[in-house]
């Protein structure tokens, strides 16, 4: 498989590579230890595994990760819902990471901080930067973050798709009307750390609480506009229009049931039916029946993708705007099918007016701001 080609070989194009030698691109949240962990044959084994070839079954890979000009990755210790030992998954995910930073030292260097995406972009490295997907992994310990932090772990997402015993989940069952206490003290101490906070995945009511709270900028390194697409995981207006004052950033993603609201619908009859993960489904059959009834579902494209980041912007200011692209496998937009194609990004933004100034900050600029504010709200 050769690397993903641009959409449109313009002078956008050209440009967005000649802009990507001199600003740092930062991509906010990547599923790749869990895809090593879950690959039927490597069983989380990397020399099985083989990050130096390009996977033609997924998205992630050195050679497409050089080719897409990332400075730094977001990459997740990514914890199930409802986990049996959240804690020691957590672990075992971390310590998959650190075995790539070890095993692709000519490739990654850690990322403990803003100078670390800047360092690695000097020298053509990529700054791995260590994330927890799944406040569930504390595992009921506020102590458990300060371990965390001392392995390399610099942003946590509060919950995932599942309401855990501290915060309610957008996609589940509210239990506690936002964050518990103990939530409280998480974000507490995640300042006095220096550990961006990530709403993504968080309910509503969580989101505006913490916003409430936090004495530094906060994240959502991985959600769109509920306004173009109301999948319960993108953020509402009325929490967007938090974020300047909060000086956070939103990173858009890549998936395409949170970019198009056609694609949202047309999956609504499979996640009625799986969405339980009940035993005796099918998820191949039901899919293929949805198929033969509704058609296939509709394509998604990078030019949607740019039509969230252009609502952003336009809500939020430019300065609150990044790029997430979770990518964990699964299905992807046209255009942005693999870590080679966020050039393609800039690319369509500049055909359609962004400056270049504004491509610096959505590229990098902005995550880098954030990391620093958090850094130094560090021991407050």
């Amino acid at each position: 498989m050769a690397l993903a080609s641009p959409t449109v070989a313009d002078d956008a194009h050209a440009a967005a590579l000649a802009l990507l030698e001199t600003v740092p691109l930062i991509d906010g949240h990547n599923d790749l230890p869990y895809v090593v962990r879950e690959d039927p044959q490597a069983r989380g084994d990397l020399a099985r595994y083989d990050l130096g070839r390009i996977h033609a079954e997924t998205d992630t890979d050195i050679p497409r990760m050089r080719a897409g000009w990332l400075a730094a990755q977001f990459l997740a210790a990514y914890v199930p819902p409802k986990h049996p030992r959240p804690a020691g998954y957590a672990l075992a995910q971390i310590a998959l990471m650190r075995a790539i930073l070890e095993r692709h030292g000519d490739v990654f260097r850690p990322g403990l901080c803003a100078d670390d995406v800047l360092a690695a972009k000097a020298e053509g490295r990529i700054a791995l930067v260590m994330t927890i997907e799944n406040g569930a992994a504390l595992d009921g310990q506020l102590d458990a973050l300060d371990a965390y932090y001392a392995l390399g772990v610099r942003l946590m997402t509060l919950c995932h798709n599942g309401t855990h015993d501290w915060c309610d989940s957008a996609t589940d069952a509210p239990r506690h009307g936002g964050i518990s206490a103990f939530g409280r003290e998480v974000v507490a101490r995640m300042n006095r750390l220096g550990m961006i906070i990530d709403l993504s995945h968080v309910a509503p009511a969580a989101m505006h609480q913490v916003l409430d709270l936090s004495e530094v900028p906060v994240a959502w390194s991985h959600s769109n506009a509920l306004s173009l697409c109301d999948h319960p995981r993108n953020v509402p207006d009325d929490v967007l229009d938090r974020v300047a004052r909060n000086d956070g950033i939103v990173m858009a993603t890549f998936v395409p049931d949170f970019i198009s609201q056609a694609s949202y619908d047309w999956h609504r009859p499979l996640r009625d039916a799986y969405g339980g993960a009940r035993a005796d489904i099918d998820k191949a059959q039901v899919t293929a029946e949805l198929i033969r009834s509704a058609g296939p579902p509709p394509r998604v494209t990078l030019a949607q993708y740019c039509d969230h980041l252009d609502y952003l912007a336009r809500r939020i200011g430019h300065d609150h705007v990044g790029i997430g692209s979770d990518f964990f496998g699964g299905a992807v937009p046209d255009g942005l099918e693999d870590t080679s194609t966020f050039p393609n990004i800039l690319a369509e933004l500049m055909r359609r007016g962004w400056s270049r100034e504004d491509l610096g900050k959505l590229a990098g600029g902005n995550m880098l701001r954030v990391m620093r504010a958090v850094e130094s709200g560090r021991g407050g």
